[in-house]
């Protein structure tokens, strides 16, 4: 394709922008993103179009360099002013970069454009959901329900909304379409695994054990899994148990704090406190400001201290 496609703009003497455009996603394909960047550029400087703006921030994505990838969908805006696929590029950079509240503002602006966009109202949702706002998170996946989208992710933000909006009779039944909807394993486990935080929250820890273990028969490598299970089994004093499904976890997902934090606190109560601190340590590496993290260090010092 790229033999050809050189073929065809050397026969166009260089003129034609569409080609060029083919040749940096020959480039593209290729790993080759530094000389897909200049075909870019060069077809950019022929003809303005959109699709050309899309893939050369693509290219500054894959460099990893985000904030080029926003100034180039930003100088896009300025010659297409609300073109919707351009500010849905930036949102979602934003998203990837965590900074979950400027992407929603892209979000709204999106939807100020186009107000059937599904990508927007699903991550604005996400957004009131991890605010704390899951009365409000409802209504844009209500919104989404009315516009006939109707799959298992819905479903399962649904019932999670529900649950914690305390609107119980609809919680189970999301959960369930949810569970009938899944296309594959994946999302099978995240389904059992949501019920399973359903279930500790009502205070039913025997259905929560059984739905973390339905989550890891769908999903073997589902570290949160592991962890709430060891969590569960140090409820119920079943320590080694709860030791070598927190070392799953660990290994699993070592950028995950919890599972060494509760191995810190696990073995503080056995008294094994060096291996306490090292595990409090690791978590704190994990998460630097949380806090029951910082006052169990505290705790430890003090103890070593009186040593």
């Amino acid at each position: 394709a790229l033999d050809l496609a050189a073929l065809a703009t050397e026969h166009a003497q260089f003129k034609d922008w569409w080609w060029k455009v083919q040749i940096g996603k020959c480039y593209y394909r290729l790993g080759l993103y530094r000389e897909a960047e200049k075909q870019f550029k060069s077809a950019l400087k022929q003809q303005d179009m959109v699709d050309t703006i899309l893939y050369l921030a693509k290219v500054y994505s894959r460099l990893d360099q985000p904030v080029t990838a926003v100034n180039t969908f930003k100088q896009g805006l300025d010659r297409f002013p609300g073109e919707v696929t351009l500010i849905c590029g930036i949102a979602r950079i934003y998203e990837e970069m965590n900074n979950i509240s400027l992407a929603a503002e892209y979000y709204k602006d999106v939807l100020k454009q186009d107000n059937t966009h599904v990508e927007a109202i699903a991550c604005i949702g996400s957004n009131h959901f991890y605010s704390d706002q899951p009365e409000i998170a409802l209504r844009f996946y209500r919104r989404l329900l009315q516009m006939g989208v109707h799959n298992c992710q819905l479903f399962n933000n649904l019932g999670l909304c529900c649950f914690y909006a305390q609107q119980y009779d609809m919680t189970l039944s999301s959960f369930e379409r949810a569970l009938f909807l899944a296309e594959n394993e994946e999302e099978t486990a995240d389904v059992w695994y949501n019920l399973g935080h359903v279930a500790v929250g009502l205070g039913d820890l025997n259905l929560a054990y059984q739905c973390f273990r339905l989550t890891l028969v769908n999903n073997n490598d589902y570290a949160e899994a592991y962890n709430n299970l060891a969590v569960l089994a140090m409820q119920k004093g079943h320590i080694e148990q709860a030791r070598s499904l927190l070392q799953t976890a660990s290994s699993l997902a070592p950028h995950m704090y919890e599972p060494h934090f509760n191995t810190a606190i696990l073995s503080e109560k056995v008294g094994d406190l060096q291996k306490s601190y090292t595990a409090a340590q690791k978590s704190e590496e994990a998460f630097p400001g949380h806090v029951d993290t910082q006052q169990l260090i505290q705790q430890l010092k003090e103890h070593f201290a009186m040593l």
